[in-house]
C-alpha cells in the first residue's frame, strides 16, 4: 500500500518501549523533587493557561493572545524543569516571514521548548492523540493547531493540504518529520511531509536540532533531570522552483542538516551503528 508523506515507514514503528541510552540513576531526592515538585507545578500552570485561553478563544479568533498565553505557559514549565535555553543561530528566525520550521523530536518537552524560544506566532502539526490530552488538547483545538493522524492516509493528505493553506494565509508552521519522539535520542527516519508543503507553498524550509531535551525528559520515564537545552537553528532551505516530485530529496537534505547540527552540538560522534 502507498504511503502518504506523513505516513511513518512500516520498520520505524517498532518501539521496545525502553530507553536505550545509558542515562545514569536518579537518586531519591530527584526522584521526589520531580514527583513532589515539578510535576504538580507543570500540572497547576498547565491547567491555569489553558483555562484561561479558552476563555480569550470565546472572544478572540485570530489566535494571537492564546499564542501569547502558550509562550508564558512554555517558559513557566521550561523555569520549573530546571532547563536554561540556549538559541544558537537566532538570526535565521527572522530571514522570512513565512517558513516550515522542521526539527528533530526527542522528549514531551520539545514543545514547551519550542513555543517559548520561536519568538513569533506559529501554528503545529502534531499527533492527533494530543488532542485527548485536558487543556493542552482543548487549546490545541480552539487555537487552530493542526492534528496529524499517521496511520490514516487520507486524514494526513487533509492535514498536508491544511497547512499548506495556513502557509498560504501567511502563517508560520513548526513540524516534527519524525513523526513521533526519539526512543534513545537518535534520529529517526523523517517524512516527507514538511519538505512537500514547504515545496507546496513555496516557502523555506528551516532546519532545527533541539538538543538535551532527550535527557531531560527520556521518553517511557517519569522523571525530571534539569539540564541546559539548546535550539540550533539551520539556515533556510529555498524551495522557490521546486516542485512536489523533489519532496524526498529535499527531505533526504533536511535530515543530513539536522543530523549535523544535533551530532555536532550534542557531542556525540555520530548516528547510531
Amino acid at each position: 500500500m502507498s504511503q502518504s508523506p506523513l505516513t511513518m515507514p512500516e520498520q520505524e514503528e517498532i518501539d521496545d518501549g525502553k530507553p536505550s541510552s545509558l542515562l545514569p540513576p536518579l537518586g531519591l531526592a530527584a526522584k521526589l523533587r520531580s514527583n513532589l515538585i515539578q510535576a504538580p507545578l507543570f500540572a497547576i500552570t498547565t491547567g491555569l493557561f489553558g483555562s484561561v485561553a479558552l476563555f480569550i478563544s470565546l472572544f478572540e479568533k485570530s489566535g494571537r493572545t492564546q499564542h501569547w498565553l502558550a509562550q508564558h505557559w512554555a517558559r513557566c514549565l521550561v523555569v520549573f524543569a530546571g532547563s536554561p535555553v540556549t538559541v544558537v543561530g537566532e538570526e535565521f528566525l527572522r530571514e522570512h516571514p513565512v517558513a516550515v520550521y522542521a526539527s528533530n523530536h526527542l522528549s514531551y518537552m520539545d514543545m514547551p521548548v519550542l513555543f517559548g524560544t520561536l519568538p513569533f506566532q506559529f501554528r503545529i502539526l502534531a499527533r492527533h492523540n494530543l488532542w485527548t490530552i485536558p487543556f493542552i488538547g482543548w487549546y490545541l483545538n480552539r487555537s487552530g493547531q493542526i492534528p496529524v493522524n499517521a496511520d490514516n492516509p487520507r486524514a494526513s493528505i487533509a492535514s498536508l493540504n491544511a497547512g499548506v493553506k495556513a502557509l498560504k494565509g501567511g502563517m508560520p508552521l513548526v513540524v516534527f518529520p519524525e513523526g513521533g519522539r526519539s526512543v534513545d535520542g537518535h534520529l529517526k527516519t523523517f517524512m516527507s511531509g514538511p519538505a512537500f508543503m514547504a515545496i507546496r507553498a513555496q516557502v523555506p524550509l528551516v532546519p532545527m536540532a533541539l538538543v538535551g531535551t532527550h535527557e531531560l525528559f527520556p521518553m517511557h520515564t517519569h522523571f525530571f533531570r534539569p539540564r541546559p537545552v539548546k535550539v540550533v537553528i539551520g539556515e533556510p532551505i529555498r524551495t522557490e522552483g521546486m516542485n512536489t516530485r523533489e519532496a524526498n530529496v529535499l527531505t533526504d537534505r533536511l535530515r543530513a542538516t539536522i543530523a549535523e547540527l544535533y551530532y555536532e552540538h550534542a557531542g556525540l560522534p555520530s548516528e547510531r551503528p
